[in-house]
């Protein structure tokens, strides 16, 4: 996301946040964990139903919804997913679950090439057992879905394809899907440095890539719920990514959710198709 576009986000989290935060029958809590691995804090946000503080002793679902680049863990709530959430919830069209959007820099969810940020091994390791321990979550597979936009959604396709053991739902808007990328164009040129190297690392991308976890893990994929979808005009190309993956889960025979909308890369898009897949997680999760 560029400036102009996290400006337009901090201008409609303000609105939102100061007109509907009376109305909304849940509460936003931001906070932060330390991290022994990062060597440093992290901060996130957690989208908590009403239920979360009448019932003390109930447990939720956890969907770990994931910013795009250039924005941090308040960016659901610049889109308006306070109060989206919370309609939804009203409306009886997703239920009782908690949304957790932790901050990830230009991580892109992964650890780095030089193995000086290792972000995947936080995530994992650290911050889903921290958070379903303080928001009395299942601890279960079943009761646990990761979502992404953007840079968010490679990272939850990543870590859903790589995990399969951890997460029972994916769900991804306009994700950050190339295939193959050579010499490293999207981030700026073989000299970006970037979570994949510096210079750029093909092997490392590919490596990476869902492309590559869903070939590995396609006999556990068959038990995960998947749903994706990506603008017809995306900004960056990526339709041609999310219709390769939906090629290549296809042929693989894992079950799958897949939509191209007319669209671009921008967050009115975004905010239109997120109750899409609020409702897929809630299904996924709640039902089970």
């Amino acid at each position: 996301m560029n400036k102009r576009h996290f400006a337009t986000a901090t201008f409609i989290s303000f609105v939102l946040l100061n007109s509907i935060s009376a109305l909304a029958s849940g509460r936003a809590e931001c906070d932060e964990v330390k991290s022994a691995i990062l060597g440093h804090s992290v901060r996130y946000c957690a989208l908590l139903p009403e239920n979360f503080d009448r019932d003390r002793t109930k447990r939720f679902a956890m969907l770990y919804q994931l910013h795009g680049l250039g924005e941090n863990e308040q960016s659901l709530l610049n889109l308006g997913g306070w109060s989206m959430v919370d309609e939804l919830r009203e409306k009886k069209q997703i239920g009782d679950f908690i949304v957790v959007t932790p901050a990830a820099g230009a991580t892109f969810y992964v650890n780095s090439r030089d193995g000086r940020v290792r972000y995947e091994d936080f995530f994992v390791k650290e911050f889903i057992p921290y958070i379903e321990h303080r928001y009395r979550g299942f601890g279960t597979r079943a009761k646990r879905g990761v979502g992404g936009i953007s840079m968010g959604g490679y990272g939850a396709l990543h870590y859903a394809f790589k995990y399969p053991q951890l997460f029972s739902a994916v769900t991804a808007h306009s994700a950050a899907l190339i295939e193959d990328i050579p010499n490293g164009t999207m981030f700026g040129g073989a000299d970006a440095s970037t979570p994949f190297g510096h210079p750029f690392d093909a092997a490392n991308w590919r490596a990476n890539s869902p492309f590559t976890l869903a070939r590995k893990s396609a006999m556990e994929l068959k038990h995960t719920k998947i749903y994706f979808d990506c603008g017809t005009n995306d900004d960056y190309g990526f339709e041609a990514g999310a219709q390769a993956l939906h090629d290549e889960l296809t042929k693989l025979g894992i079950s799958h959710e897949f939509h191209l909308y007319p669209g671009a890369h921008n967050l009115a898009d975004f905010a239109q198709r997120l109750p899409a897949s609020l409702k897929f997680q809630s299904r996924a999760l709640i039902s089970q």
